[in-house]
């Protein structure tokens, strides 16, 4: 699929595809690796809808969180990756969680206006990027609205669901592992030093106990401080794609960006590529823990 305004930053003038699947030779692991908010190219349509400048605009970015995880196709999962921006789409929300606010016109009766994330101008079509910096210079008609959730969104979801039922279906389950970053300065309740890395299971709730557990243990024995769920437990992806009861488990990763990435020029620091070698280990290990030690029925069962 391709999109012919998607154009970008890095990659102008030449027309990209919306999100691409980075696979291995062979898919060895019953693990898929999902990067959605860590698209970078920006169609001029949309930059010239914007009030923020270039760099502005990107505040919202995963910032290379495709490329800290890449090392899992060697070790033989896919990875999917969009390549549109969070500010454009965000397909870790519900297909229409929409602000009327924003509209020029009246919303379907099936969108959710009331939602949170919405009034918190997080919906699928954001209205606001970090510090809460308005993106629009006016109102959009509902039209585009709707264009880019059936051009994009629901493509995109078509493909993961794919990719999580192919996995499913060789190895007898699928470990879904959704791929994030955090801004520098997250904070966690009590007064707590600041998380380097954040594991979402939505409490329990879309992933095995023993995976969530050992997600947390590996990346602490690699120096890294860990916690769970506070304060992301998991998004729309994660809650809508984990169903332990199945075999279908989600986790979601959330990385600082403080480790590898200046926020203010979003160049990368020289601890990228330490971070880039130890979430490649810490999948290796996610691997290995899930063939020899834990077993399908246990994984099951919880």
């Amino acid at each position: 699929m391709r999109e012919a305004d998607m154009r970008g930053t890095e990659s102008e003038p030449e027309a990209v595809a919306p999100f691409e699947i980075r696979r291995p030779a062979h898919q060895t692991e019953p693990f898929v690796f999902n990067s959605p908010h860590s698209g970078r190219v920006y169609p001029e349509s949309f930059l010239k809808m914007s009030r923020l400048d270039r760099m502005s605009i990107r505040r919202s970015e995963d910032h290379y969180v495709d490329d800290l995880f890449a090392g899992v196709i060697q070790l033989g999962a896919p990875l999917l990756a969009a390549q549109f921006p969070r500010a454009w789409l965000d397909v870790n929300r519900e297909p229409y969680e929409l602000d009327p606010r924003m509209f020029d016109g009246a919303l379907p009766p099936f969108a959710n206006i009331g939602s949170m994330r919405v009034a918190g101008g997080l919906g699928t079509i954001p209205r606001l990027v970090a510090e809460n910096m308005d993106i629009y210079r006016d109102r959009l008609s509902v039209e585009e609205g709707l264009s880019r959730i059936e051009r994009v969104y629901r493509p995109y979801h078509a493909t993961l669901r794919r990719i999580i039922a192919q996995t499913h279906v060789q190895f007898g389950k699928a470990i879904l592992i959704d791929c994030h970053s955090m801004p520098a300065n997250v904070r966690v309740a009590g007064g707590q030093p600041r998380p380097d890395i954040i594991i979402g299971d939505r409490y329990g709730a879309s992933a095995a106990h023993d995976l969530s557990r050992a997600a947390v243990s590996f990346l602490s024995e690699l120096g890294y401080r860990v916690v769970r769920n506070k304060p992301y437990a998991g998004g729309f992806i994660t809650e809508h794609y984990g169903r332990p009861a199945r075999g279908l488990h989600a986790l979601q990763v959330e990385v600082n960006r403080g480790l590898y990435v200046n926020e203010a020029t979003l160049a990368r620091t020289t601890g990228f590529d330490l971070l880039k070698a130890d979430l490649t280990e810490f999948a290796g290990q996610m691997m290995a823990f899930v063939r020899q030690d834990l077993s399908e029925d246990r994984l099951a069962a919880e």
